[in-house]
């Protein structure tokens, strides 16, 4: 049993964090609030360690650890309770590892904010720590779906921390509203196994889907991915993550590399049993992957904000990753996400580092060498282009090698636009490594004059990341002379299941040659780019032709606004203008108008004059007596 009693731990610290910044943010000064935020996931992470090391023994068994009865209603019993596994555990260590790193990274990044604020900011990514563990650790779908929800009000919470602009708070809005849509996918998703397994623990529900028919199981893993589509920002709901740039800097890492974006992938893998017995849905993984990951590399082409290129590039790399999913590769998928949780982390906090260093400014065609001013970042900025690019030794090399290896097995089409992306990953990158970093400084005096390396609250989070960036993908190195899968592929094996057998079939030559066919293409590719804007720098046209569809991102933000927006919106108007004001207003307004009408009428008949009295009462008289004769 070991660890397992602490596991609980694991979530509540954050939680309490949560509760004591939240509710105290106004006692509480700088430094404590920055311990307690930064402290109590840095527990989480020695915790999870320990639950790590549990599940490398040999011989472990999943654990399942129950708490209490959620719902216990009849013969539905749906349990608050942990499941404890190899895909929990390397999920943990993601979650708190590089979540503790941000945390620490925040506390230098925020430091020109007012104590409530700064608080009230550590209090919501604590929250948002505690539901991304609530939702790895839970062992059914409902629990799951509460961290699903609550890493979703965070998103919220966060992008639009700064309220005071009212764009900021827009872009929350647009996250929160579209991750909605997805979400209502997932929950139709535990409703229907509900009533077709009459249970959402996974081990029952994957036990009983091999029974199940064939359309059922379909309909479950598609409206599932209609949910993970949301939180993973998939065409059609992936508009809502660059958007989501608005938040601080940290925030962005947070939603980009360690946490949420990483839920649906997480969801997949964790399902792998289902989508295995679904092949429609795996191709339709695939395809929206692939397409996702080529659309927004097109994009991520001319973007000139910082932030907005990596926010793309992360709607890329998650394309890659269902990409791997669809093609059944759930090992390189969740390789992936682990890789890509390192080096996006430190892209994300070193373009902060640049921003701080820069007074907020975000626009690269304002920047230019950086380099000599901020060595640091410089040099962990450049291992993390490195590896997104695919370059060995570096991480992203061996889980993207891996990724594409998969596809080519299945399809060459998914394997041809897999190598596109790639190769666009390597000029966007290395366009805004060169474009921020080299050449002649293109900002204004006033900004060059205060150019300086970021605090080492900040830096040391970006060496960090960047040493992970570099020997990150090293558990992945294949066992070349043997028929074993590599280390990480082992270990989750029990979760995710072996590779498929034609995957070791694959001639081993032929890969090489790939790989070496693809190296050689980015790192021309990297030399093309660093000749474009390694020194004298020419301004882009950014306004003809398929640049600017680029620039303006295909224009999907404003087909969006045209197809739905703009006629909700006006339906919106007519129901507030005609059925509100017109009809439902009417009525109500008619009913009191009626009575008061009625009463001024009848006000009449009690004048006080005795005549009129006499002439009502003989009136009454012969109408009763006309009643009373024709009635009978």
């Amino acid at each position: 049993m070991g660890m397992n009693k602490y596991v609980f731990l694991i979530p509540l610290l954050p939680f309490i964090g949560f509760v004591i910044n939240g509710l105290f943010r106004n006692y509480l000064s700088r430094t404590l609030v920055g311990v307690i935020g930064s402290g109590v996931l840095l527990a989480s992470f020695v915790l999870s360690l320990f639950v790590f090391q549990e599940t490398t023994a040999t011989g472990f068994q999943t654990q399942l650890i129950t708490y209490f009865d959620f719902i216990n209603a009849g013969g539905l019993k749906i349990p608050v309770s942990f499941q404890i596994d190899q895909l929990s555990a390397l999920f943990l260590l993601v979650i708190t590892g590089i979540g503790s790193l941000i945390h620490i990274y925040s506390t230098a990044y925020m430091k020109d904010e007012s104590i409530p604020h700064y608080a009230r900011y550590f209090a919501y990514l604590n929250l948002f720590v505690f539901s991304m563990l609530l939702l790895v650790l839970g062992s059914n779908f409902v629990v799951m779906f509460v961290g699903w929800e609550g890493v979703g009000l965070c998103s919220y919470l966060l992008i639009g921390y700064w309220f005071g602009n009212n764009n900021y708070n827009n872009a929350a809005k647009k996250a929160f509203v579209m991750n909605r849509i997805g979400d209502l996918g997932f929950l139709l998703a535990v409703f229907w196994m509900l009533q077709q397994f009459g249970s959402i623990t996974y081990a029952e529900v994957f036990a009983k889907a091999a029974t199940a028919p064939v359309p059922v199981i379909t309909g479950i893993t598609i409206l599932l991915f209609i949910g993970a589509m949301g939180k993973s920002a998939q065409i059609p709901l992936y508009t809502w993550l660059p958007d989501a740039m608005a938040g601080p800097t940290p925030v962005s890492a947070l939603i980009h590399a360690a946490t949420m974006v990483t839920a649906g992938i997480y969801m997949i893998a964790r399902s792998n049993v289902m989508y295995s017995l679904a092949p429609v849905s795996q191709n339709l993984v695939a395809i929206i992957g692939v397409s996702t990951a080529l659309l927004a590399a097109t994009i991520a082409l001319k973007q000139n904000d910082i932030k907005k290129v990596l926010a793309y590039s992360t709607v890329s790399q998650l394309g890659l990753m269902f990409l791997a999913l669809g093609v059944g590769a759930y090992t390189a998928g969740v390789f992936h996400v682990m890789t890509h949780a390192f080096f996006k982390a430190l892209l994300f906090l070193g373009a902060g580092s640049v921003i701080h260093a820069m007074h907020h400014e975000q626009d690269i065609m304002n920047m230019g060498g950086l380099r000599k001013k901020l060595p640091i970042t410089h040099l962990t900025f450049l291992i993390g282009c490195l590896a997104i690019s695919g370059i060995p030794p570096f991480a992203g090399f061996f889980s993207k090698d891996e990724i594409l290896t998969a596809a080519l097995i299945k399809s060459p089409v998914l394997y041809a636009l897999g190598v596109m992306t790639s190769i666009m990953t390597a000029f966007y990158m290395f366009r805004l490594y060169f474009l921020t970093f080299s050449g002649k400084f293109r900002g204004t005096h006033e900004q060059e004059h205060h150019l300086h390396e970021s605090p080492f609250a900040m830096t040391f989070p970006l060496v960090v990341l960047a040493l992970l960036s570099v020997v990150g993908g090293w558990v992945g190195i294949p066992a070349l002379f043997a028929e074993d899968a590599h280390i990480l592929s082992a270990f989750l094996s029990p979760v995710l299941g072996t590779p498929t057998a034609e995957a070791h079939h694959f001639s081993h030559s032929l890969e090489w040659t790939l790989m070496g066919i693809l190296l050689s293409f980015i790192v021309a590719v990297i030399l093309f780019t660093r000749r474009l804007f390694g020194s004298e720098f020419k301004e882009e046209n950014t306004t003809e032709g398929l640049s600017g569809v680029l620039a303006n991102k295909w224009y999907v933000d404003e087909f969006y606004n045209t197809i739905i927006v703009k006629p909700l919106d006006a339906f919106a108007g007519f129901l507030s203008r005609v059925v509100d004001n017109k009809i439902i207003d009417g009525l109500v307004n008619g009913v009191g108008k009626a009575i008061q009408f009625s009463g001024r009428q009848m006000r009449f008949l009690q004048s006080g004059q005795v005549g009129s009295y006499i002439l009502i009462m003989m009136i009454s008289i012969i109408l009763f007596f006309i009643f009373q004769l024709f009635w009978k």
